[in-house]
């Protein structure tokens, strides 16, 4: 089952154009990034429309500079494409700030993406593991 985005024009139908009458279940009015919700429905997004805040090559470490001012500013921005949240630039800065210099340079050799997931990733495990205790 796919999840799809209501339109804010039209409450009959889906940002993706899907009718109402199709739709078994509906994202919330701001919707959180989840993988099971229909990729059609954010790219018709307004959001995914605007150009991108910054642009970073893989291996390019001036990304956690980007992430360290999203952080600052309190306003997500896009990176290559994806649009990045202050708690997923937080989250990414905070496991940056505390990896070896090897660490660093193998998440280095991911796309942005990658990076800021495998960062996030990272952060759940250790905030799952350390609730138990």
């Amino acid at each position: 089952m796919s999840w799809h985005i209501r339109h804010p024009r039209d409450t009959r139908q889906s940002v993706c154009g899907l009718p109402a009458a199709d739709v078994r279940r509906w994202e919330p009015e701001h919707p959180p990034r989840v993988d099971y919700t229909c990729e059609d429905c954010y790219t018709q997004l307004p959001e995914a429309a605007r150009p991108d805040d910054a642009t970073h090559p893989i291996g390019d470490a001036t990304l956690i500079d980007t992430l360290r001012r999203i952080v600052t500013d309190r306003q997500h921005a896009k990176i290559n494409g994806v649009i990045v949240d202050l708690w997923s630039a937080s989250v990414a800065v905070l496991i940056w700030d505390k990896l070896r210099d090897d660490k660093r340079q193998l998440l280095l050799t991911l796309p942005a993406h990658e990076l800021i997931l495998r960062c996030v990733k990272v952060y759940i495990r250790l905030a799952t593991t350390g609730s138990n205790r």
